[in-house]
């Protein structure tokens, strides 16, 4: 009877694999993002982190076989081993699986994008407008007035004010190019399209400037076409409306 000792030890060595990547976890808070910052991340959190267990356990067993062909396969002499082909059951097993992991992040994926994507027109408060140029930003708060228009320059990158705890309505454009409007820290970015209006709404739940930049690759100046968040209380961010209305009289 062969020794069930190599099996045993490949099962070993990718349990302590797969120990160690979930015991980090803790250390890699939500995988990079931090939680509660905006009503997005809320939605795409878990999936995210899910994505990140999914690929350790794929990684570790994956590991694990390469390491028990690895020490127990090894060329002992010259002599050729004996050829084998067409296992059936193997080959149905590794193409089922993959297009049934693949399938269900594409489940969850479409289920969360469709949350984010909704509209709430019941629920919306402010909205403000963002054109992308090259190779910079504008945002038109259209509360403060016609003219409300903050422009930013590569040397000056803007920046966009947003009410904590109050849903805003995004409307995008671009006058030029492809842009990408991209808050990282809020796990969100649309596409800005020349000739096209996107719609985008959300909520940011923290106080704080949080870095934003185009995420499409734009031209010469793409790197500089950055901007800044900047989360505010309601009542500051109605003072901040106030001040551009000022500014138009």
């Amino acid at each position: 009877m062969p020794s069930r000792k190599p099996t045993r030890f490949a099962f070993a060595l990718g349990g302590i694999a797969l120990a160690l990547l979930l015991s980090g976890c803790g250390e890699l808070a939500n995988f990079g993002f931090d939680s509660g910052l905006s009503s997005v991340n809320d939605i795409t959190l878990p999936l995210w982190n899910w994505s990140w267990l999914a690929a350790a356990v794929v990684g570790a067993f994956t590991l694990a076989l390469i390491a028990y062909t690895s020490i127990f396969h090894r060329r002992k002499n010259d002599e050729i081993p004996k050829q084998t082909q067409y296992n059936i059951p193997v080959e149905i097993a590794y193409t089922i699986i993959p297009l049934v992991i693949v399938a269900v992040l594409f489940a969850f994926t479409a289920i969360d994008e469709n949350k984010i994507t909704k509209p709430q027109p019941g629920v919306v408060k402010h909205e403000i407008g963002i054109e992308g140029i090259q190779w910079s930003w504008q945002f038109i708060y259209p509360e403060a007035g016609a003219k409300a228009i903050v422009t930013g320059t590569p040397a000056q990158p803007p920046t966009l004010y947003l009410p904590l705890g109050e849903r805003v309505r995004f409307d995008l454009t671009s006058n030029d190019v492809v842009h990408g409007f991209w808050i990282p820290a809020f796990m969100i970015q649309i596409q800005n399209l020349p000739g096209v209006t996107n719609h985008l709404e959300f909520t940011a739940n923290k106080l704080g400037e949080f870095p934003g930049r185009c995420n499409m690759l734009c031209g010469r100046n793409h790197s500089e076409m950055i901007f800044k968040v900047k989360v505010v209380t309601p009542a500051e961010y109605q003072s901040y409306l106030e001040t551009l209305k000022a500014v138009q009289s």
